[in-house]
């Protein structure tokens, strides 16, 4: 799954003090990470089994991972595949955030994410120019489509889906959901990093509060620069300095974030992003498209997306590096 910043969650996990008897945690691994979950019900028996359930029906709707999942039959040209309701769901919100991004959000990118080395299958090519070329034709979200019998249309067979900037945030949504229907009013799901919330930390009778990573912060000795609270939002990180590899025999860097217009994946000047969305899935996506936008293009998308704000870390004219916050996101940092 794609790499993000780590959310340290301030005090939650290693703090304990006060806990009510209805404070419940649950730890996993879904989408090749971690989760760490914190809620509030009178009655937690069978949530465990429900998160194992949720966790599942993910991976064989959108896993590229699993070679029987939906969208690994799809990517190999089974145009018979009648996709499910979470399928249809991401492929919409990514059909959207494609068109208000104006195209630098796009999951037909496998085939480069496969050629560069970042995908899921190792096809690690000599990108030159002709290879980009050859490419780049089967690259484009208005390439493919959902037909009304639930099946997907792909414009040439190798065209190849990559949920992987959209899956983890939107799998997080739908274990939000299923606590919602389970009468959960308070919890935090953090998987990966990337966070869901719901009411507050009851204990502390205060939002949930996490932490904001240094972008340069080392592996072994994390830091962090900003804290932000939460209440009924979704928060997700994307960035570069670590997810990255280099050509052994031409020295150049290419990073994981790949720009869907040209198919480079060279760096731009955004270091990192931090998104708050109304969902999980919305802050994964829109996060992973700023890294592609760089910074100038970044805050004309925002200033246009009255309910999305982000934390962006970029390296400015004097090449030193910077923060923009916008002002929704300000207003969420303790004072």
């Amino acid at each position: 799954m794609k790499y993000i910043l780590t959310l340290i969650l301030v005090g939650l996990f290693f703090s304990c003090t006060n806990e009510t008897s209805n404070h419940h945690y649950f730890e996993g691994n879904a989408f090749g990470t971690n989760y760490h979950i914190q809620l509030y019900a009178n009655e937690a028996n069978g949530l465990q089994k429900g998160i194992d359930s949720v966790i599942n029906a993910v991976n064989q709707s959108l896993s590229t991972y699993i070679p029987e999942s939906d969208i690994s039959k799809i990517n190999r040209g089974d145009a018979t595949v009648v996709v499910d309701d979470l399928f249809r769901e991401v492929f919409n919100l990514s059909s959207r955030i494609h068109r208000e991004t104006d195209g630098y959000f796009d999951p037909t990118i496998g085939v480069l994410r496969n050629a560069y080395g970042f995908g899921d299958v190792k096809s690690l090519q000599n990108i030159d120019d002709k290879t980009l070329d050859s490419l780049m034709q089967y690259v484009g979200f208005h390439k493919v489509a959902l037909k009304e019998d639930g099946t997907v249309r792909k414009e040439y067979p190798q065209i190849y889906f990559d949920f992987n900037a959209i899956a983890k945030g939107s799998g997080i949504d739908q274990i939000g959901r299923y606590f919602d229907s389970k009468g959960v009013s308070d919890y935090l799901i953090e998987l990966g990093g990337e966070i869901l919330t719901k009411g507050k930390n009851i204990d502390k009778n205060k939002l949930w509060t996490v932490g904001i990573e240094t972008p340069d912060s080392e592996l072994e000795n994390r830091s962090f620069e900003a804290a932000v609270m939460l209440k009924d939002v979704g928060m997700a990180s994307s960035g570069n300095y670590r997810k990255f590899r280099v050509d052994s025999l031409t020295g150049k860097k290419y990073v994981h974030t790949l720009n869907p217009l040209t198919g480079s994946a060279e760096m731009s000047d955004v270091t990192s992003a931090t998104v708050i969305a109304s969902s999980c899935g919305e802050a994964d996506a829109y996060a992973t498209a700023l890294m592609a936008l760089g910074f100038e293009k970044s805050k004309e998308l925002l200033n246009k997306l009255s309910v999305v704000d982000a934390y962006i870390t970029y390296t400015d004219s004097l090449n030193q590096q910077s923060v923009y916050i916008t002002e929704g996101f300000k207003r969420r940092m303790p004072k």
